[in-house]
């Protein structure tokens, strides 16, 4: 009988020793657990930290975007740069200086408009389309270097009938 309660005594303490060793294993899990957590709260934090940041850098960038648009709009010289680029460039200057009228950007909408009917028009006459492309493409550039001076500069010859004939613009 002696036998059976020292088997008795060694299995009860085999026993304590695995519940010891199951809290053991389950405080260091719960420790980890708790590690986890708070670092996984300390992350979120640093996330949205990060998304507010993130958010008002894209905000003030839409910002200055919406302001220099707004002054590309409103510079009368760039309206009137943008007429000289071919008739779709043409048509966006008629269209920027419809909403914001400046006295620059007319000028050179009414001037285009004009060396483009000529320009069109002497294409079709035949022998001398060559000549006719030539001097218009001469006025062009003297246009365009008085636009990106930003100053008004008749055209040769028609720029006051082109100014006149088309003052609506």
């Amino acid at each position: 009988m002696s036998q059976e309660k020292n088997l008795g005594d060694d299995l009860n303490d085999m026993l304590g020793d695995a519940k010891n060793g199951a809290k053991n294993a389950a405080n260091k899990v719960s420790d980890k657990t708790e590690k986890l957590a708070d670092d996984a709260k300390r992350l979120a934090e640093e996330a949205k930290e990060k998304t507010k940041e993130f958010t008002n850098d894209a905000k003030k960038s839409a910002s200055e975007f919406a302001n220099d648009t707004k002054e590309v709009l409103s510079n009368e010289k760039n309206i009137a740069i943008i007429a000289h680029i071919t008739i779709i460039g043409w048509v966006i200057a008629l269209v920027m200086n419809n909403s914001n009228k400046s006295e620059i950007g007319s000028f050179y909408i009414r001037q285009m408009l004009g060396l483009s009917i000529i320009w069109f028009i002497g294409s079709f006459i035949p022998l001398i389309n060559l000549v006719v492309w030539i001097v218009m493409l001469v006025l062009w550039v003297m246009s365009l270097i008085g636009a990106l001076g930003g100053e008004k500069k008749l055209t040769p010859v028609l720029g006051e009938h082109f100014q006149n004939w088309f003052k609506a613009l």
